[in-house]
């Protein structure tokens, strides 16, 4: 056998140990330097993990090193497939938490806002019926929840709360105004329906571009949040108004107005934006301009780690191996032959041997293994044939292929690596290569696809979201029928998604995965603010009869407190996130609310000063008016 069976002494163990470790060119690999450890690298069977799952698998494994286990050895199993059953069952977890917490601090948040316990039941019914839709269709269409899916589920939620708090306000403002509640009901559609319209358009804009980009988990997200906005609006649009009436028919009355806790920031947003406006507004284009800047430097950043959950024993297993032996994390190298020689003739030896120098030359010592690594065999006069014929027909695939077209060159490097630190090392192996004449070898592995991957997926979805935001944008211009009204609302919502991108270049974080799905969701939400205060200002211009001035003001007083409201309610929905077990959902959560935080004061405080400044720029607004019911209640 190759590890001797039979010892009885921790000498003859040490010894066997010693002596596999010097002479074995696999084993040398995998023994630590001391002796005190030694890692085995399993080949599952791929129709078995097919027929039976790999979660199956795992706890085989885990069944079969039980009995081994004492106080004095401590045995781990780490890899791939331990990463993503890690993954899976921290994504479950967090769709618990997320779906509670997130209903129960909407709920909550909707009731102080209100002040009325059956008001905040009000709000809270629609996002629970768009979640419950949502979850269901997911699970229909996927048939379970990834790591990106389950944020679907929670961005569902808070956005159908804030949502469904515009409605009730604008609903109660009505009612307040001396309009007969059900009457109410329906000015309220009226008026909101087609901003809430544009919203979701835009969200569900956002959404779709993220389909674009290749890779399976994202465009499931992609499809599962267009669906989910889709689910949402109906359910604001048809679910809420018959509620409303129903809760009017069973005595329903209207609450004390909003807390002054909402309504605080809006006598400084009108100070500032009547006093100030022309010198907010500039100082606005200006720094917005300024941070397209860091939007063009940054650079897409992978750390594999942050895709594996918090405390993962097998991420804490890898540490240990990269600590004990220097890492078992494998670089192929293929080296096509010329020779087409099962046992590989002298001219592609050499070629196999140059390569493995390379690798090694970076690696280090004894971390690279090929046909270039049994010279202590051949050199005892044993042919490669006879060392092939040895080793098996498995293991001789690692080596050469069947028929001799193809050498692999395995190095082992540490699990954990940085990308950057990672790129730089291909980038030096090909260029060696390629100064000692081998043009056709290729360099791969699950590290560096994972890496290389990343990067042309982040890249892409960093073009998503310029795309979204063009799109999303022009949207607005072609609703309102008017350019002017587009430009208003580019500079408040450009504004937080470029002061998010340029805290992650000067952090040193760079662009990421779900960085770059935050940004672009959270500038899809961002907007809706935005709109419905466009809409309550043209409303107010052309149905109302006021002046310019009169109806930023008026606005403002409006529909202020709502937007702070609903920006509470989806920061406190959304932050729950990140406290995922899962880093890369975490972050989500972290750049969703600061993105959201810069979007808040851009629409209470640059829009109503770009458009308190650019009275006679905005005078010529579009033909569209949103025209109130004057006829009975339906």
């Amino acid at each position: 056998p190759a590890v001797p069976e039979g010892m009885l002494t921790p000498d003859e163990v040490a010894f066997a140990l010693m002596d596999l470790q010097q002479n074995d060119p696999m084993m040398r690999n995998l023994i630590t330097p001391d002796l005190t450890g030694v890692v085995l690298i399993i080949f599952p069977n791929q129709e078995k993990v097919r027929e039976d799952g790999a979660k199956a698998m795992i706890a085989s494994l885990r069944e079969t090193i039980a009995f081994y286990q004492t106080d004095d050895v401590y045995i781990d199993i780490t890899g791939p497939p331990v990463w993503t059953s890690e993954m899976l069952n921290a994504a479950v977890d967090d769709q618990v938490k997320f779906t509670v917490w997130g209903f129960g601090l909407g709920a909550l948040i909707a009731l102080l806002a209100l002040r009325s316990f059956f008001g905040a039941l009000i709000v809270a019914a629609t996002p629970f019926l768009a979640v419950m839709w949502s979850m269901g269709i997911i699970l229909l269409c996927f048939g379970s929840f990834s790591f990106l899916t389950i944020i679907v589920t929670t961005l569902v939620l808070v956005i159908s709360f804030a949502e469904s708090m515009f409605f009730v306000f604008n609903w109660l403002a009505f009612w307040r105004d001396g309009m007969e509640p059900n009457k109410a009901v329906d000015a309220t559609v009226k008026l909101v329906g087609p901003a809430a319209a544009l919203t979701m358009l835009t969200t569900f804009v956002s959404f779709a571009s993220l389909a674009i980009t290749p890779g399976q988990g994202i465009r499931e997200f992609s499809i599962a949040g267009s669906i989910g906005t889709c689910l949402l609006f109906v359910c604001l649009m048809t679910f809420l108004p018959l509620l409303l009436k129903f809760a009017i028919r069973l005595g329903f009355k209207a609450p004390p107005r909003s807390s002054i806790v909402l309504t605080a920031p809006l006598p400084v947003s009108w100070f500032l934006a009547s006093r100030y406006g022309r010198l907010i507004s500039i100082l606005a284009i200006v720094v917005t301009i300024v941070l397209f800047i860091p939007y063009g430097l940054i650079k897409p950043h992978f750390s594999f780690e942050d895709f594996v959950a918090k405390d993962s024993t097998a991420i804490t297993a890898a540490a240990e191996i990269d600590e004990g032996v220097g890492g078992v994390a494998p670089l192929y190298v293929r080296v096509p032959l010329i020779g087409n020689d099962p046992n590989i003739g002298p001219v592609d030896y050499e070629k196999v041997r140059t390569v493995h120098q390379i690798v090694e030359s970076h690696l280090g010592q004894n971390k690279v293994i090929s046909a270039a690594s049994m010279t202590n065999y051949t050199d005892s006069g044993f042919t490669r044939e006879e060392v092939f014929d040895a080793v098996g027909p498995f293991m001789r695939k690692r080596f050469v292929t069947d028929d001799g077209s193809q050498a692999l060159v395995t190095g082992f490097m540490p699990t954990i690596i940085e990308s950057d630190v990672l790129k730089e090392l291909v980038t030096d192996l090909q260029a060696d290569m390629r100064a000692a004449g081998i043009d056709d070898a290729e360099i791969g592995g699950f590290r560096i696809l994972t890496t290389f991957a990343t990067d042309d997926i982040v890249t892409g979805l960093q073009l998503d979201l310029t795309l979204s935001v063009l799109v999303n944008i022009g949207l607005i211009g072609f609703a309102f029928q008017s350019f002017r009204v587009a430009l208003a609302s580019a500079i408040p919502n450009l504004f937080p998604v470029l002061a998010t991108i340029a805290w992650l270049y000067l952090t040193g974080a760079g662009l990421q995965l779900t960085t770059v799905i935050a940004l672009t969701i959270a500038f899809g939400i961002a907007v809706d603010d935005t709109v419905h205060f466009l809409s309550h200002y043209l409303h107010s211009r052309r149905d109302e009869g006021m002046t310019h001035i009169d109806a930023v003001r008026h606005t403002l007083n409006r529909i202020g407190g709502a937007i702070v409201a609903t920006t509470i309610i989806l920061c406190s929905g959304v932050i729950i996130v990140t406290f995922s077990e899962l880093p890369q959902v975490a972050l989500f959560g972290t750049l969703f609310v600061s993105t959201l935080a810069f979007a808040v004061v851009g629409d209470l405080f640059i829009l109503p000063a770009l458009l308190a400044a650019g009275g006679k720029f905005f005078e010529p607004l579009g033909r569209i008016g949103v025209r109130m019911a004057d006829e009975d209640p339906t």
